[in-house]
């Protein structure tokens, strides 16, 4: 009888993260300007370094891990998946907290946002191409495609409206959803941990390391190519972020949809990553605002 209520919550998990994924891009149009598109002239190499790692590098990194831990086809798209979802709404936060760029933050978030309309269908569709048939995955690419427009760039679009035709009431809602954004998340993440909790439970070891390691890894090759092409320290925590941060909620939207993967198990990868995540770039957080308490003292 006490688990009705959670048992009801349960099953519209679905009709939770949609709404929340929708909320949570609009926010980010709030936020966006013309002219900070224009930084991609100004700062070509921050932005190619992040987007190459974000687009390219992350879903190839997650793949030889998924290859390597021989994740079931389930769990192993859905390692791919959260790899191929960059943007995450909280990066500016952490990007400020960091003392990063946060135009270049913001910028980075919208562009990745935009490409990824057109390359999550290309990966994904081949990585379940590759392991999902033999358990009956398959993905409705038109209903992907559809879905990332209605929830992704349609809501971006009305943000950025919202901020040129009435500007301060932009700035109020922006503040009221950049508050909200995380909470969000915790909320999107305990339903689904209800939900699922056997599962996860059962494989979290494995998941948990796998997840773990792309993170680390992600970051790594982050601040390693930003040291490549010289970039400066305010630009290198930048893509640092960036290129760690993924988006959960889209996701974790793409996976449970029931018009694209149906599949609420395929979600959990993401789910860790976004706790992992902010575990692992809080130490990074921590670590930059000590070196840089440390550099001002000397």
């Amino acid at each position: 009888m006490y688990l009705s209520p959670i048992i009801g919550i349960c099953t519209m998990a679905i009709w939770i993260v949609l709404p929340i994924l929708t909320l949570l891009m609009f926010d980010l149009g709030l936020s966006l300007r013309f002219e900070d598109f224009a930084k991609v002239f100004r700062q070509p190499w921050p932005i190619a370094v992040a987007l190459f790692g974000q687009i390219v590098l992350l879903p190839a990194i997650a793949l030889g891990i998924a290859w390597a831990f021989r994740l079931e086809p389930v769990f192993f798209i859905g390692l791919v998946l959260i790899a191929c979802c960059p943007g995450g709404s909280s990066s500016n936060v952490f990007t400020k907290l960091a003392g990063g760029d946060v135009a270049l933050s913001v910028t980075l978030t919208a562009l990745s946002s935009i490409i990824t309309l057109f390359t999550i269908p290309l990966i994904m569709s081949w990585a379940t191409n590759l392991v999902g048939e033999s358990i009956g995955i398959s993905l409705p690419v038109g209903n992907l495609i559809k879905q990332n427009l209605l929830l992704m760039l349609l809501p971006v679009l009305l943000g950025i409206g919202l901020h040129y035709a009435w500007p301060k009431a932009a700035e109020k809602t922006d503040r009221v959803l950049g508050k909200l954004a995380f909470p969000l998340l915790l909320v999107l993440i305990t339903v689904f941990y209800i939900q699922h909790h056997r599962t996860i439970l059962d494989n979290i070891g494995v998941l948990g390391l796998c997840v773990t390691i792309l993170i680390l890894v992600a970051i790594a090759c982050a601040s390693l190519l930003s040291h490549l092409v010289k970039t400066d320290s305010r630009q290198r925590r930048t893509v640092v972020i960036e290129v760690g941060m993924q988006n959960a909620a889209q996701a974790i939207s793409i996976a449970s949809s029931p018009f694209v993967f149906a599949n609420e198990q395929m979600a959990i990868p993401a789910i860790l990553y976004s706790l992992m995540m902010n575990i692992v770039l809080l130490i990074y957080v921590g670590a930059v605002r000590r070196r840089d308490r440390q550099a001002s003292n000397r």
